[in-house]
């Protein structure tokens, strides 16, 4: 048995590097975690929703996270009183209309909820980028949208309840987006 093998400083060399290795794959494993529990968090259902679409929790938190990061570049913005208010009258006047008028009252719906959008600054060309840019801000209500969604694309075959339910999920995001953001009076302390 060659002895050069159980040098002391070899030894101590070889565990300063299982050491140093054991601590990176510690620490490594506990930012995974928190990554995981804080996008879990923040995205509820939409989190169960992309693990189920990209097919393992490592995919579906690197597409939450550029999801995060596209809307950052976003030049998102509150609505202002004025556009609050002309907003807030064209959904009272569209969900009036809604006894007389289901599916026209669906179909401006989904045009006012993607006017609000658009205010606010989100891009609005294709619907799954829409709603992938609102599961960001707005994550507890997005899936209500793509629902809302679906019954108005398929309006001549949706029923009468079908449509009730349209314009409730239509109206969860509706009111998400113009809601007024509440300011905080920080006191300083000396």
């Amino acid at each position: 048995m060659n002895l050069d093998l159980l040098d002391p400083k070899l030894i101590v060399i070889v565990a300063m590097v299982i050491l140093v290795v054991v601590v990176l794959a510690w620490l490594y494993l506990r930012k995974r975690r928190r990554t995981t529990a804080g996008l879990r968090q923040k995205f509820g259902p939409e989190y169960d929703r992309a693990v189920l679409t990209h097919g393992s929790e490592r995919k579906a938190e690197s597409k939450l996270e550029n999801r995060e990061k596209r809307v950052e570049k976003l030049k998102i913005r509150d609505l202002d009183s004025t556009e609050h208010e002309r907003f807030s009258k064209r959904w009272e006047s569209v969900q009036s209309r809604f006894v007389d008028s289901p599916k026209g009252a669906v179909t401006e719906a989904d045009d006012l909820v993607s006017s609000v959008m658009k205010a606010r600054g989100y891009p609005i060309s294709d619907f799954d980028q829409r709603a992938a840019d609102i599961s960001v801000d707005h994550p507890r209500v997005v899936e209500n949208y793509r629902s809302a969604r679906e019954n108005a694309l398929r309006i001549e075959k949706a029923t009468t309840e079908d449509l009730r339910t349209a314009m409730i999920h239509y109206r969860s995001l509706f009111d998400e987006l113009v809601q007024v953001p509440t300011i905080v009076d920080r006191k300083e302390v000396a």
